[in-house]
């Protein structure tokens, strides 16, 4: 059995929250796009990594996740964010650090509270 990829599903009230996080801040780019229907929801792409966002309150009530994304070069990312969206940087782990299990990272945040860790190992 072989895997490539895991897509994970976020769930927003209000999408454009989603693509303020993953599309203006990380720069991620919308693949499969939805956005005009009743039910809005994309497909965001950055290198081999993607993420479903999907417009759906009940769902969004019931869960705020935490993803990683790992990186070759978390000074750069870290340099990136803090001067563009600074109002991502979260406020737990707003700076680069060296975690106690050996990882260098930082985190970001929605208005939302869906959070992304950036690490480096």
């Amino acid at each position: 059995m072989k895997f490539t990829k895991l897509i994970p599903n976020i769930f927003y009230e209000n999408i454009n929250d989603g693509l303020a996080l993953f599309v203006d801040c990380l720069e991620f780019e919308i693949g499969f796009d939805d956005l005009k229907s009743a039910h809005p929801c994309c497909v965001v792409r950055k290198d081999m990594l993607a993420v479903f966002l999907i417009q759906d309150k009940a769902f969004a009530d019931k869960d705020r996740p935490e993803i990683r994304l790992h990186t070759d070069n978390i000074d750069e990312v870290f340099a990136k964010v803090a001067a563009t969206h600074p109002q991502f940087l979260h406020p737990n782990l707003k700076a680069v650090t060296l975690r106690p299990w050996g990882a260098k990272e930082f985190a970001i945040k929605d208005a939302t509270n869906v959070c992304v860790v950036i690490q480096q190992w």
